[in-house]
């Protein structure tokens, strides 16, 4: 859980400590910390800082998650269930910046990976459909509609679920 700034202080360290234990001729040690070395690299490309970025955006510190997600040097590499989180985070920052299509993009990467369980999968598909209803596009307003309402688990995704299909119906 560091950002881009710590793990390359991470990897200075190791790589000084590994060069360190070859001058004293520790080689075993050298290798451990050039294993931990390669892992930190390995760690920022599958990991990046989306970890500390969700910390901030569930406290709703909302410019520090899109710092931490700028971070990011590119989000095809991160790991799926990381993706999955980075896409949505990035959908909601746009939704509050009210750039409608960024976050129409970012929740669309998002429905394609696992964001967390099925509550947040089908709070993806509401973000869409609502999406897809302020375009007064009924047809994918209505799929993502119907995909949420069998992932809903929660009273109030399903409240929301009800009042998008009431909107839907004025179309």
């Amino acid at each position: 859980m560091y950002n881009s700034l710590g793990r390359y202080v991470l990897m200075a360290v190791f790589l000084l400590a590994a060069l360190v234990c070859m001058f004293v001729v520790q080689y075993e040690l050298a290798a451990v910390a050039g294993l931990l070395f390669v892992f930190v690299i390995w760690s920022h490309f599958r990991h990046g800082s989306v970890l500390m970025a969700s910390k901030y955006f569930k406290n709703n510190e909302f410019e520090k998650a899109k710092l931490m997600l700028a971070e990011v040097p590119n989000p095809e590499r991160l790991s799926k269930n990381r993706r999955g989180y980075y896409e949505f985070m990035q959908g909601n920052i746009a939704l509050k910046e009210e750039n409608y299509e960024k976050a129409e993009y970012h929740f669309q990467l998002a429905s394609r990976f696992p964001v967390g369980g099925k509550t947040q999968k089908g709070y993806v598909l509401i973000h869409l459909a609502n999406l897809a209803l302020r375009r007064k596009d009924r047809e994918k307003a209505e799929a993502y509609t119907k995909i949420a309402k069998e992932l809903a688990e929660s009273a109030r995704s399903k409240d929301i679920i009800v009042k998008l299909e009431k909107e839907i119906s004025k179309l």
